[in-house]
């Protein structure tokens, strides 16, 4: 018998596969890494700190906080005088606008000539102290400023901002005095305002200049943290300084993440980083799991986790939407394991766990978390036949996560008061989404094409609507069916092979007789149907259950595992009664032993292979004129060593030990079976 671990030839179309998923799963898992220099932590004053020990990476100023900022810029800015520009001439020519007005319309309007000396004089008095604009001057008021500086060609000296006035204040002295008990109505006719506009201009350059040298003295820095210093430990309570030493290294980290230079270097990094892990993972499965690659809906599986759960983290750190332990890590390796194997869940989850390190500042505690609830998912839940068992897992994930939380923060704290509670509460959420894991294995199952043990065991209830009418319609066969399933998980069992799914496979896999039931032996009531065929046309019906049973599935969505079963079960072998007793009638001609063979294929899995030994074994078990131990250990032997021998589990990853374990399995089976019963005496009267 050949191994069936045989050479693969290299294929380009496989390896542009290969290529096309690496690139793919590198480009998605980088593009959603947070960029290098982000704060990705969350803290508050008085609150403590729920990581692990921080220290700082680089020297970096101690920068003060905003309140002793500007109490700082106040006091230096008490003695800033911002600059104003006077302009002579504007006074001048308002002046002379209201004298060349009066001389033609005012006089008109005023009665007497004294309106004309105290209004000029007013005028005159105005452009003295100086008037500006209304915003300028609430700008001053705003600042605080109570003095500004008046430049006057070459010369500049202090003045007062309350003896400054705007055009409104200027309008309204003028108009309201009472010194010679005016009339304000003939001074209001006169429109006076006219001859008011400012005459002191804001010199922003020079004031600014001033401005910025007087802000320059300031330092913002109060202190210095050197590379290698420890900032805060877990637990601590963050105080005051703590808090702007932290606000200190998040604005350094920002400041650093600002130059192109150092944004392409952090790309580079990320990208070698992802790189090298998918490199692995892609190794791991070419040395020790290479079958996957004849499967690509496997590759789509494990690369969907990886990139779902590596773009969720992603999210989630670089939003600060919540916990990055509330993201149920151990759903990954769970479902891995229960379609694909445990090594390959474990290898992925590493894998997973490793790539969502980087986007954390900390994460030695992440990775000795995630790998452990990993591990803890996959020995828990290796196979997953009721709702019962996962709620079981979820809880032993939780209590992993909170008893190896619990032991680093023992190992950290100095005080019992410094232990973290909220982050037990992260691992009850985590927990609780980890059940659904249940739902999920159905969208996965129809996206990808995988068969779950909740499904096997779902399909092999002898309720559902198949299994009623088959025994119904056949009872001989699902009597058949029965034994064969008991028969073959028996076996499974012994040999490390997917009980459940040989059991299932077993229930299904003569379900095309329906069709045609009394054509079968064990349906038939003592009227035989092949008496009135010939002997091709009885092997063609017989062979034809094998296509009317995957029509069957078809019908009823049955999945290809269990589709695999039926049309492997009988392999490339031949209706050995109807072609030895064609032979017989025949025996100078030639046969064609394509009307006897069946359609194929040969078993290509262990659970296929018990399958194909088990049914006929059981079915040739029927026709033994007694059951002894002798009997039975022989019909076994001779029954399997021929098909060994007729080459049908070539392409099966079946050993001869595995045969060999088959054997003693259905001898026991069958006696068990087919033992006798002690005859009751009769009562004697």
């Amino acid at each position: 018998m050949k191994s069936f671990q045989t050479e693969r030839k290299f294929s380009y179309r496989d390896l542009f596969y290969k290529l096309i998923l690496f690139v793919a799963t590198v480009t998605i898992i980088v593009y959603f890494l947070p960029k290098e220099g982000q704060f990705n932590y969350q803290f508050e004053i008085n609150k403590p700190w729920k990581y692990g020990l921080l220290q700082a990476s680089f020297d970096f100023p101690i920068y003060k906080d905003e309140s002793q900022i500007k109490k700082e810029q106040d006091s230096i800015l008490a003695s800033y005088r911002p600059y104003y520009i006077r302009n002579k001439d504007i006074g001048e020519q308002m002046i002379h606008k209201f004298q060349n007005d009066y001389n033609v319309s005012l006089r008109k309007i005023l009665p007497s000539v004294s309106y004309y000396y105290y209004i000029e004089k007013q005028l005159k008095d105005f452009y003295k102290k100086g008037i500006i604009s209304s915003s300028d001057l609430s700008q001053l008021h705003k600042d605080s400023l109570a003095y500004i500086q008046e430049i006057d060609q070459n010369t500049s000296h202090e003045l007062a901002v309350q003896s400054i006035y705007t055009t409104k204040q200027a309008y309204e002295s003028l108009i309201c005095s009472d010194t010679l008990h005016f009339q304000k109505n003939l001074l209001q006719q006169c429109n006076l305002n006219n001859y008011l506009t400012p005459n002191l201009t804001y010199d922003a350059k020079r004031s600014e200049a001033l401005r910025n040298d007087l802000l320059e003295d300031i330092s913002w820095a109060n202190g210095f943290v050197m590379n290698g210093q420890k900032i805060v430990d877990r637990g601590e309570i963050i105080d005051k300084r703590t808090f702007i030493i932290l606000n200190s290294l998040q604005q350094e980290w920002d400041k650093r993440s600002e130059t192109t230079t150092e944004k392409r270097l952090a790309l580079v990094g990320q990208v070698l980083f992802v790189s090298l892990l998918i490199a692995t993972f892609f190794i791991y499965l070419e040395l020790f799991r290479s079958d996957y690659y004849k499967n690509r809906r496997s590759w789509y599986l494990l690369f969907s986790l990886i990139i779902f759960f590596s773009v969720i983290s992603s999210i989630t750190v670089e939003h600060l939407l919540t916990s990055v332990y509330v993201i149920p890590f151990a759903m990954g390796p769970i479902i891995i394991r229960i379609f694909l194997d445990s090594r390959t869940a474990f290898m992925a989850h590493i894998i997973l766990v490793l790539l969502c390190s980087i986007s954390l500042r900390t994460p030695h505690e992440f990775i000795l978390l995630q790998s452990m609830a990993g591990m803890v998912g996959i020995y828990s839940l290796r196979e997953l036949s009721q709702r019962s068992q996962l709620l079981r897992s979820a809880l032993l994930v939780t209590c992993t996560y909170a008893i190896l939380y619990l032991s680093l923060d023992l190992m950290h704290a100095n005080d019992v008061s410094q232990l973290s509670t909220h982050i037990y509460i992260n691992f009850i959420i985590n927990g609780i989404l980890l059940l659904f894991t249940y739902p999920l294995l159905f969208i996965l199952e129809k996206t990808f094409g995988f068969t779950s043990n909740v499904t096997l065991v779902e399909l092999s209830n002898i309720n559902t609507k198949l299994m009623r009418e088959m025994s119904e319609i056949a009872p001989g066969t699902f009597q058949h069916s029965l034994q064969l399933a008991n028969l073959t998980a028996a076996a499974a069992n012994r040999i490390g092979a997917n009980s459940q799914l040989v059991r299932t496979g077993a229930m299904y896999h003569d379900i095309g007789k329906m069709l045609n039931p009394a054509f079968f032996t064990e349906n038939q009531t003592g009227v035989n149907p092949h008496d009135q065929l010939s002997y091709k046309q009885s092997a063609q019906v017989v062979i034809n259950h094998i296509t009317d049973g995957l029509r069957l599935a078809d019908k009823y969505d049955l999945p290809q595992v269990i589709k695999d079963f039926i049309r492997t079960h009988h392999g490339a072998g031949v209706t050995k009664y109807f072609y030895i007793s064609y032979q017989n009638e025949h025996p100078d001609e030639e046969v064609d032993k394509s009307f006897f063979q069946y359609p194929g294929p040969n078993p290509f899995t262990k659970e296929q292979a018990i399958l194909m030994m088990a049914d006929a074994v059981e079915a040739a078990s029927r026709s033994l004129p007694e059951y002894t131990e002798e009997s039975i250990s022989n019909l076994v032997d001779r029954i399997i060593d021929s098909q060994v021998q007729d080459g049908c589990f070539k392409e099966c990853p079946i050993t001869f030990k595995d045969i060999a374990t088959v054997k003693s399995v259905f001898k026991e089976k069958l006696k068990t079976m087919y033992h006798t019963r002690i005859s009751y005496p009769e009562l004697k009267k």
